[in-house]
């Protein structure tokens, strides 16, 4: 007899049920919704989700439902024109410092979303959209280091009245000295100034400044990372629900904005400038009284925090953005720090100002470059308009120069200053190289033809396997759509997103994972033909069909790992459900139709079976 024992069975029963219960928000739908977040990435307060309520209420714009998720508040509309409505309102009734994004929100009932449940992700070619491909000129990144060492070692000889002339030389800063005995002096300085640079001599009179495979290669990969970390606080202009900006291959950087249907809009906002100021705080003197004269005093200059409250700060820049090598958050004595470094003419005024204000107030200022449309001479025309934001402000409890921290931060303030830090200017120049918008019709007719894709191959494979392999057919299919089922729901709790390449895994899946079943159902017939009895025959099937099932699946799991490893966005896709619908058709195709067929027909003695 072919029996499983009951742990094995309650097992394959927990599994589905499970997968059944994780799938089962993908059967609601979704409504047009409204995503609100702050533009610094904070959660929600309670009073601000009150707020929205309190102006919807206000306007009679009828919802659905008004929720907080994640720190984001989601409210679902009835109808797109809600919607619309409800999004002007809010844009105007909130202000700059919050960000009011378009986008679907599923229907998933309260009981599940409580438990952390969701529906897949849609990727852009199922939503609609605006897909950007960006190049970042990473050479270009090396050579403003070249230029840095080039202006600072400068600046430096002639501070210390070394004649020289500098000059860059390809990958190299040439300095040759008017008077040979000066170098190893020149050495000295240089070396003290930026300990990273590598510094050789050439001849009696020439030091070559250059950087090492490491240090080109840091810069790049910085260059990059910089870049991402830039045109991700952009797109939060834009109100863009879930954007997706991340690393393509070696120097490139695609950008993902759901729901935008305007791209020269979102190329403005992506091609902006910003860069970022430290300057000491006028602190003897008072920013309310300031505000209220419209004047500040002599030597001072007024700005505003990200609260709102005026700041007066001193009008002399000690050190500008583009002097700031790198920002990275972390912890020094146990507290939350970013810890900055600055290049080396970065490093002397630092050195300088720290030295004579110990104990005194430094403010850290951003400063963007947006473009605003305005009316001049009756025609509509744009303009550069510059956006200044104290965004932080620390007593300086040291002297210090390239190198140092900012503390009296939480941990999240701290994250997000070295990232505003980051992102206060590109590191390199970026070129477009690809675009593509895609209407919401064509991305619901893509999922149209997708799910009609799946649901013709499923069905033509229920069809042959039940009139081919009959009752046991039947228990195949009924393995097939469960495999279905796991692969939406790991699809779901993974929160991977589901594309058009992904769907074409999907489909690959379907027929993929019906082979198991026909070599175990061949091998059942073949033991039958040979004489054995049908319960010998089913074990025999099972036991000797495993290994060439195995065998398929792993070569075929490690092309997909393959895919996933060196390929870009939809081959990813594709890699990712094929991965997964591999995994499940193994568990459904051999533990989960065995289960069924013992089920069946192991408790009894048969003459033959219906295969």
């Amino acid at each position: 007899m072919n029996r499983y024992p009951a742990w094995k069975n309650l097992l394959v029963l927990g599994v589905v049920t499970l997968g059944l219960f994780i799938a089962l928000p993908n059967i609601f739908g979704e409504d047009p919704a409204l995503q609100v977040s702050r533009d610094n990435g904070t959660p929600l307060e309670q009073l601000e989700v009150d707020q929205v309520e309190f102006a919807l209420q206000g306007a009679g714009i009828n919802w659905n439902s008004l929720y907080v998720d994640e720190g984001r508040l989601l409210v679902r509309f009835p109808g797109v024109e809600e919607q619309l409505a409800a999004s002007d309102l809010l844009r105007e009734a909130l202000g700059k410092n919050y960000v009011v994004a378009l986008t679907l929100a599923p229907r998933t009932p309260d009981w599940l979303r409580t438990v952390g449940l969701r529906p897949m992700s849609l990727g852009l070619d199922l939503r609609g959209g605006v897909h950007f491909l960006f190049e970042v000129d990473v050479d270009a990144a090396v050579q403003q280091r070249l230029d840095n060492y080039a202006r600072d070692f400068s600046k430096l000889l002639r501070d210390a009245r070394i004649r020289r002339t500098v000059e860059i030389a390809g990958d190299e800063v040439v300095i040759t000295l008017n008077d040979a005995a000066e170098r190893d002096r020149a050495e000295e300085l240089m070396t003290d100034a930026d300990p990273e640079a590598t510094i050789e001599t050439r001849g009696q009179d020439r030091l070559i400044v250059s950087m090492n495979e490491d240090q080109v290669r840091e810069r790049r990969d910085f260059a990059i990372q910089q870049n991402i970390v830039t045109l991700r606080n952009r797109v939060n202009e834009l109100g863009v629900a879930e954007p997706v900006v991340q690393r393509q291959g070696l120097d490139r950087i695609v950008v993902q904005l759901p729901g935008v249907q305007d791209p020269s809009q979102a190329e403005r906002v992506l091609g902006a400038t910003a860069t970022l100021e430290f300057r000491l705080v006028c602190d003897e003197e008072n920013p309310l009284e300031a505000e209220r004269r419209g004047r500040a005093p002599l030597g001072c200059e007024i700005f505003y925090d990200r609260a709102g409250s005026p700041q007066l700060l001193k009008r002399r820049t000690i050190v500008t953005g583009d002097q700031l090598i790198d920002a990275t958050s972390g912890f020094s004595e146990g507290l939350p720090a970013v810890f900055v470094r600055l290049d080396g003419q970065g490093a002397r005024s630092m050195l300088e100002t720290t030295k004579a204000n110990l104990n005194k107030p430094m403010a850290v200022v951003f400063v963007e470059q947006k473009r605003e449309t305005i009316e001049r001479d009756g025609e509509m025309v744009e303009v550069p308009r510059e956006e200044k934001e104290v965004i932080n402000i620390a007593t300086i409890r040291g002297v210090f120069s390239s190198s140092f921290q900012i503390t009296g931060l939480n941990t999240l303030e701290a994250r997000d200053l070295a990232l505003l830090l980051r992102a206060g200017a590109l590191a390199a120049p970026i070129f477009k190289v690809e675009e593509r918008t895609i209407g919401p019709s064509l991305g619901k007719d893509n999922i149209n033809k997708g799910m009609r894709a799946i649901v013709i191959g499923l069905g033509l494979v229920v069809v042959f396997m039940a009139i081919y392999y009959r009752a046991f057919g039947l228990i195949a299919d009924l393995a097939l759509v469960t495999n279905l089922v796991l692969v939406v729901a790991l699809l779901s709790m993974l929160q991977a997103s589901l594309t058009l390449p992904g769907i074409a895994g999907i489909v690959l899946t379907v027929g993929m994972a019906v082979d198991a079943n026909v070599l175990i159902f061949e091998r059942i017939r073949e033991e039958i033909r040979n004489g054995n009895s049908p319960q010998a025959s089913i074990e025999a099937g099972y036991a000797k069909a495993l290994s060439t099932i195995a065998d398929a699946n792993i070569t075929t799991l490690i092309a997909a790992i393959v895919l996933f490893a060196f390929g870009t966005g939809p081959i990813k896709g594709f890699a990712i459900t094929l991965s997964l619908g591999i995994v499940t058709s193994m568990f459904t195709a051999i533990i989960g139709t065995r289960s069924l067929v013992n089920l069946f027909f192991g408790g009894r003695t048969l003459q033959r079976l219906p295969i």
